[in-house]
Protein backbone atom coordinates (compact mmCIF):
# COMPACT_ATOMS: atom_id res chain seq x y z
CA UNK A 1 0.00 0.00 0.00
CA UNK A 2 1.15 3.59 -1.31
CA UNK A 3 0.89 6.75 0.13
CA UNK A 4 -0.61 9.13 -2.46
CA UNK A 5 0.05 13.09 -2.01
CA UNK A 6 -0.47 15.92 -4.08
CA UNK A 7 1.25 19.25 -3.19
CA UNK A 8 -0.20 22.60 -2.97
CA UNK A 9 1.47 24.85 -4.93
CA UNK A 10 4.48 24.52 -7.52
CA UNK A 11 6.85 25.42 -4.49
CA UNK A 12 10.65 26.03 -5.00
CA UNK A 13 11.25 23.85 -2.11
CA UNK A 14 8.59 20.62 -3.00
CA UNK A 15 11.65 19.30 -5.23
CA UNK A 16 13.71 18.91 -2.75
CA UNK A 17 11.46 18.55 -0.11
CA UNK A 18 8.91 15.75 -1.11
CA UNK A 19 9.35 14.63 -5.41
CA UNK A 20 12.91 13.39 -4.70
CA UNK A 21 12.76 11.44 -1.53
CA UNK A 22 9.71 9.99 -2.60
CA UNK A 23 11.46 9.12 -6.35
CA UNK A 24 13.57 6.88 -4.02
CA UNK A 25 10.21 5.30 -1.56
CA UNK A 26 8.36 2.45 -1.56
CA UNK A 27 5.36 3.57 0.07
CA UNK A 28 5.12 7.43 -1.29
CA UNK A 29 4.12 8.44 -4.84
CA UNK A 30 3.77 12.26 -5.86
CA UNK A 31 0.22 11.81 -7.82
CA UNK A 32 -0.64 15.70 -8.28
CA UNK A 33 0.26 19.40 -7.85
CA UNK A 34 -1.74 22.36 -8.34
CA UNK A 35 -1.09 25.93 -8.66
CA UNK A 36 -3.31 29.44 -9.27
CA UNK A 37 -3.05 28.32 -13.53
CA UNK A 38 -3.02 25.22 -15.24
CA UNK A 39 -0.50 25.91 -17.26
CA UNK A 40 2.30 26.55 -14.23
CA UNK A 41 1.14 23.28 -12.46
CA UNK A 42 1.22 21.38 -15.91
CA UNK A 43 4.95 22.66 -16.11
CA UNK A 44 5.62 21.96 -12.94
CA UNK A 45 4.11 18.32 -13.13
CA UNK A 46 5.96 18.06 -16.61
CA UNK A 47 9.56 19.01 -15.19
CA UNK A 48 9.05 16.49 -12.22
CA UNK A 49 7.00 13.53 -13.66
CA UNK A 50 3.98 14.08 -11.56
CA UNK A 51 0.84 12.52 -13.59
CA UNK A 52 -1.79 15.14 -12.66
CA UNK A 53 -1.78 18.90 -12.57
CA UNK A 54 -4.83 20.98 -11.25
CA UNK A 55 -5.98 24.24 -11.90
CA UNK A 56 -6.39 25.03 -8.37
CA UNK A 57 -6.40 23.92 -4.95
CA UNK A 58 -9.99 23.37 -4.50
CA UNK A 59 -9.49 20.80 -7.43
CA UNK A 60 -6.58 18.92 -5.91
CA UNK A 61 -8.36 18.65 -2.52
CA UNK A 62 -11.32 17.31 -4.82
CA UNK A 63 -9.47 14.29 -6.80
CA UNK A 64 -9.96 11.03 -4.92
CA UNK A 65 -6.84 9.73 -5.87
CA UNK A 66 -5.23 12.12 -2.96
CA UNK A 67 -4.69 10.44 0.10
CA UNK A 68 -2.84 13.69 1.25
CA UNK A 69 -1.32 16.85 1.04
CA UNK A 70 2.06 18.96 0.99
CA UNK A 71 1.40 21.95 1.83
CA UNK A 72 4.42 24.62 0.88
CA UNK A 73 1.90 27.64 0.54
CA UNK A 74 3.28 31.42 2.10
CA UNK A 75 3.27 30.93 5.68
CA UNK A 76 0.04 33.14 5.58
CA UNK A 77 -1.51 30.60 4.08
CA UNK A 78 -0.20 27.66 5.49
CA UNK A 79 -3.41 27.40 7.92
CA UNK A 80 -6.28 27.93 5.40
CA UNK A 81 -5.17 25.34 3.20
CA UNK A 82 -4.63 22.72 6.04
CA UNK A 83 -7.89 23.67 7.38
CA UNK A 84 -9.44 22.79 4.25
CA UNK A 85 -7.30 19.72 3.55
CA UNK A 86 -8.48 18.32 6.86
CA UNK A 87 -12.36 19.52 5.71
CA UNK A 88 -11.44 17.12 2.29
CA UNK A 89 -10.17 14.32 4.14
CA UNK A 90 -6.29 14.29 3.49
CA UNK A 91 -3.37 14.01 5.41
CA UNK A 92 -1.35 17.24 5.61
CA UNK A 93 2.38 17.67 5.63
CA UNK A 94 2.92 21.38 6.16
CA UNK A 95 6.01 23.29 5.85
CA UNK A 96 7.55 25.23 8.75
CA UNK A 97 6.32 27.46 9.89
CA UNK A 98 3.02 25.88 10.65
CA UNK A 99 0.76 28.63 10.46
CA UNK A 100 0.92 32.81 10.97
CA UNK A 101 0.56 32.89 14.75
CA UNK A 102 -0.15 30.96 17.85
CA UNK A 103 -3.79 31.53 18.07
CA UNK A 104 -4.18 29.73 14.60
CA UNK A 105 -2.15 27.14 15.46
CA UNK A 106 -4.23 26.27 17.90
CA UNK A 107 -7.51 26.37 16.01
CA UNK A 108 -5.68 23.83 13.56
CA UNK A 109 -3.92 21.65 16.38
CA UNK A 110 -7.89 21.06 17.97
CA UNK A 111 -9.14 20.31 14.51
CA UNK A 112 -6.23 17.68 14.11
CA UNK A 113 -7.17 16.17 17.24
CA UNK A 114 -10.21 15.82 16.89
CA UNK A 115 -9.69 14.14 12.82
CA UNK A 116 -8.35 10.75 12.22
CA UNK A 117 -5.96 12.02 9.89
CA UNK A 118 -2.28 12.74 10.27
CA UNK A 119 -1.31 16.89 10.53
CA UNK A 120 2.64 16.86 10.49
CA UNK A 121 4.77 20.35 10.84
CA UNK A 122 7.79 19.33 8.45
CA UNK A 123 10.36 20.40 10.27
CA UNK A 124 12.99 17.78 8.57
CA UNK A 125 15.93 18.03 10.91
CA UNK A 126 13.91 16.62 13.55
CA UNK A 127 13.73 13.03 11.91
CA UNK A 128 17.43 13.19 11.19
CA UNK A 129 19.33 10.28 13.15
CA UNK A 130 21.81 13.84 14.50
CA UNK A 131 19.44 15.45 15.78
CA UNK A 132 17.98 11.97 17.81
CA UNK A 133 21.68 11.46 18.65
CA UNK A 134 22.05 14.80 20.67
CA UNK A 135 18.27 14.36 22.25
CA UNK A 136 19.74 11.15 23.47
CA UNK A 137 23.39 12.12 24.92
CA UNK A 138 21.40 15.18 26.85
CA UNK A 139 18.62 13.01 28.13
CA UNK A 140 21.35 10.81 29.30
CA UNK A 141 22.85 12.95 31.85
CA UNK A 142 26.06 12.96 30.39
CA UNK A 143 26.43 16.49 30.05
CA UNK A 144 25.11 16.99 33.53
CA UNK A 145 22.10 19.23 34.14
CA UNK A 146 21.84 21.53 31.62
CA UNK A 147 22.90 25.51 32.10
CA UNK A 148 22.47 27.20 28.71
CA UNK A 149 21.43 26.29 25.03
CA UNK A 150 22.40 28.50 22.44
CA UNK A 151 20.88 27.98 18.59
CA UNK A 152 21.59 29.82 15.42
CA UNK A 153 20.00 29.78 11.92
CA UNK A 154 21.09 32.37 9.79
CA UNK A 155 21.46 32.52 6.07
CA UNK A 156 21.42 35.53 3.61
CA UNK A 157 18.67 36.32 1.47
CA UNK A 158 19.48 39.55 0.02
CA UNK A 159 16.71 39.83 -2.71
CA UNK A 160 14.32 42.13 -0.53
CA UNK A 161 11.49 41.99 -3.07
CA UNK A 162 11.54 37.79 -1.94
CA UNK A 163 7.89 37.13 -0.09
CA UNK A 164 9.56 35.75 2.84
CA UNK A 165 9.64 39.41 3.71
CA UNK A 166 6.18 40.56 3.49
CA UNK A 167 4.20 41.17 6.17
CA UNK A 168 0.89 40.22 4.47
CA UNK A 169 1.80 36.33 3.83
CA UNK A 170 3.48 36.57 7.46
CA UNK A 171 7.06 37.38 6.83
CA UNK A 172 9.94 38.17 8.56
CA UNK A 173 13.68 36.40 10.14
CA UNK A 174 12.06 34.98 12.90
CA UNK A 175 9.47 32.98 10.61
CA UNK A 176 11.08 32.03 8.31
CA UNK A 177 14.63 30.86 9.94
CA UNK A 178 13.88 32.02 13.51
CA UNK A 179 11.28 28.89 13.25
CA UNK A 180 14.24 26.44 12.85
CA UNK A 181 16.32 28.25 15.86
CA UNK A 182 13.15 28.14 18.25
CA UNK A 183 12.07 24.64 17.91
CA UNK A 184 16.15 23.56 18.08
CA UNK A 185 16.22 25.28 21.13
CA UNK A 186 12.89 23.32 22.29
CA UNK A 187 14.34 20.25 21.46
CA UNK A 188 17.66 20.38 22.79
CA UNK A 189 16.68 22.73 25.72
CA UNK A 190 13.92 19.67 27.08
CA UNK A 191 11.41 22.21 27.63
CA UNK A 192 9.52 25.08 25.70
CA UNK A 193 11.36 28.43 27.22
CA UNK A 194 9.95 31.72 27.92
CA UNK A 195 11.08 34.77 26.06
CA UNK A 196 12.93 37.28 28.37
CA UNK A 197 13.89 39.91 25.91
CA UNK A 198 14.25 39.98 21.88
CA UNK A 199 15.85 42.50 19.89
CA UNK A 200 15.11 43.05 16.11
CA UNK A 201 16.87 44.54 13.07
CA UNK A 202 14.23 45.26 10.51
CA UNK A 203 14.05 45.25 6.61
CA UNK A 204 10.12 47.77 7.19
CA UNK A 205 8.58 48.65 9.95
CA UNK A 206 6.84 45.60 10.65
CA UNK A 207 9.11 43.26 9.39
CA UNK A 208 12.66 42.01 10.79
CA UNK A 209 15.50 41.10 9.08
CA UNK A 210 17.15 39.68 11.75
CA UNK A 211 16.48 38.78 15.55
CA UNK A 212 18.17 37.86 19.19
CA UNK A 213 16.19 36.70 22.01
CA UNK A 214 17.17 35.38 25.11
CA UNK A 215 15.28 32.78 26.85
CA UNK A 216 14.34 30.99 30.28
CA UNK A 217 13.22 27.31 30.51
CA UNK A 218 10.79 25.96 33.79
CA UNK A 219 13.68 24.38 35.23
CA UNK A 220 16.36 26.63 35.37
CA UNK A 221 18.36 27.16 31.99
CA UNK A 222 18.89 30.09 30.16
CA UNK A 223 19.03 30.26 26.13
CA UNK A 224 19.74 32.30 23.64
CA UNK A 225 18.08 32.23 19.73
CA UNK A 226 19.60 33.71 17.11
CA UNK A 227 18.26 33.97 13.39
CA UNK A 228 18.47 36.42 10.24
CA UNK A 229 18.06 36.57 6.67
CA UNK A 230 20.10 39.80 5.66
CA UNK A 231 22.88 40.73 8.43
CA UNK A 232 26.68 41.30 9.81
CA UNK A 233 26.21 36.98 10.38
CA UNK A 234 25.59 35.94 6.85
CA UNK A 235 25.69 32.32 7.65
CA UNK A 236 25.47 30.43 11.00
CA UNK A 237 23.70 27.60 11.30
CA UNK A 238 24.68 26.14 14.76
CA UNK A 239 23.48 24.83 18.21
CA UNK A 240 25.49 24.44 21.36
CA UNK A 241 24.49 23.21 25.07
CA UNK A 242 26.51 23.76 27.31
CA UNK A 243 25.73 21.40 31.05
CA UNK A 244 27.57 21.31 34.56
CA UNK A 245 29.58 18.47 33.31
CA UNK A 246 30.34 19.08 29.73
CA UNK A 247 28.96 20.56 26.26
CA UNK A 248 27.82 19.73 23.03
CA UNK A 249 28.22 21.51 19.90
CA UNK A 250 26.64 21.08 16.23
CA UNK A 251 27.36 22.92 13.14
CA UNK A 252 24.28 22.67 10.99
CA UNK A 253 21.98 20.93 12.38
CA UNK A 254 19.02 21.59 10.15
CA UNK A 255 20.52 20.04 7.33
CA UNK A 256 23.32 17.80 8.11
CA UNK A 257 23.34 15.82 4.95
CA UNK A 258 25.38 18.55 3.32
CA UNK A 259 28.06 19.11 6.19
CA UNK A 260 28.06 18.76 9.75
CA UNK A 261 30.09 18.47 12.43
CA UNK A 262 29.18 17.53 15.99
CA UNK A 263 31.51 17.27 19.14
CA UNK A 264 30.66 16.42 23.13
CA UNK A 265 33.06 17.59 25.42
CA UNK A 266 32.77 16.39 29.26
CA UNK A 267 35.78 17.02 31.38
CA UNK A 268 39.45 16.65 29.77
CA UNK A 269 37.52 14.21 26.76
CA UNK A 270 36.33 15.38 23.52
CA UNK A 271 34.87 13.20 20.90
CA UNK A 272 33.08 13.80 17.37
CA UNK A 273 30.32 11.85 15.85
CA UNK A 274 29.64 11.49 12.05
CA UNK A 275 25.93 10.90 10.70
CA UNK A 276 24.90 9.15 7.37
CA UNK A 277 24.15 11.47 4.17
CA UNK A 278 20.96 10.49 3.72
CA UNK A 279 18.57 13.94 3.37
CA UNK A 280 17.01 15.06 6.16
CA UNK A 281 14.42 15.31 4.22
CA UNK A 282 14.06 11.54 3.30
CA UNK A 283 13.76 10.69 7.15
CA UNK A 284 10.78 13.03 7.39
CA UNK A 285 8.92 11.57 4.34
CA UNK A 286 10.00 8.19 5.71
CA UNK A 287 7.69 9.81 9.31
CA UNK A 288 4.82 10.88 7.53
CA UNK A 289 4.45 7.29 5.98
CA UNK A 290 4.44 5.45 8.81
CA UNK A 291 2.43 7.91 10.49
CA UNK A 292 -0.76 7.26 7.88
CA UNK A 293 -0.01 4.20 6.60
CA UNK A 294 1.06 2.23 10.22
CA UNK A 295 -0.47 4.95 12.82
CA UNK A 296 3.37 5.77 14.31
CA UNK A 297 3.81 8.69 16.28
CA UNK A 298 4.77 11.90 15.15
CA UNK A 299 7.80 14.36 16.62
CA UNK A 300 6.14 17.34 14.84
CA UNK A 301 2.44 17.15 15.58
CA UNK A 302 0.40 19.95 15.29
CA UNK A 303 0.34 20.42 18.98
CA UNK A 304 3.75 20.69 19.04
CA UNK A 305 3.93 23.15 16.34
CA UNK A 306 1.70 25.64 18.72
CA UNK A 307 4.71 25.88 21.33
CA UNK A 308 6.69 26.68 18.82
CA UNK A 309 4.44 29.13 17.70
CA UNK A 310 3.52 30.36 20.86
CA UNK A 311 7.75 31.29 21.52
CA UNK A 312 7.49 33.02 18.06
CA UNK A 313 5.02 35.39 18.85
CA UNK A 314 6.68 36.43 22.20
CA UNK A 315 9.89 37.16 20.52
CA UNK A 316 8.01 39.45 18.17
CA UNK A 317 5.85 41.14 21.12
CA UNK A 318 9.45 41.23 23.00
CA UNK A 319 11.06 42.98 20.23
CA UNK A 320 8.00 45.47 20.28
CA UNK A 321 6.77 43.63 17.23
CA UNK A 322 3.41 42.26 16.30
CA UNK A 323 2.79 38.74 15.76
CA UNK A 324 1.83 37.45 12.24
CA UNK A 325 -1.31 37.66 11.19
CA UNK A 326 -3.36 34.81 8.42
CA UNK A 327 -2.85 36.07 4.76
CA UNK A 328 -5.89 37.51 3.09
CA UNK A 329 -4.51 36.32 0.03
CA UNK A 330 -6.42 34.11 -2.12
Amino acid sequence: MSLRIGVLGAARIAPTALVKPASSSSEVDVVAVAARSLDRAQTFADRHGIPQAHPSYEALLADPDVDAVYNPLPNGLHGRWTRAALAAGKHVLCEKPFTANAAEAREISDLAATSDHVVMEAFHYRYHPLALRAEEIITSGELGALERVETAVCFPLPKFSDIRYDYDLAGGATMDAGCYAVHLARTLGGETPSVVSASAKLRSPRVDRAMTAEVRYPSGHTGRVTCSLWSSSLLKISAKVIGSKGSLSVLNPVAPQAFHRFSVRVGESRRTEKFPRRASYAYQLDAFAAAVLRGEPVKTSAADAVATMTVIDEIYRAAGLSPREPSRTP
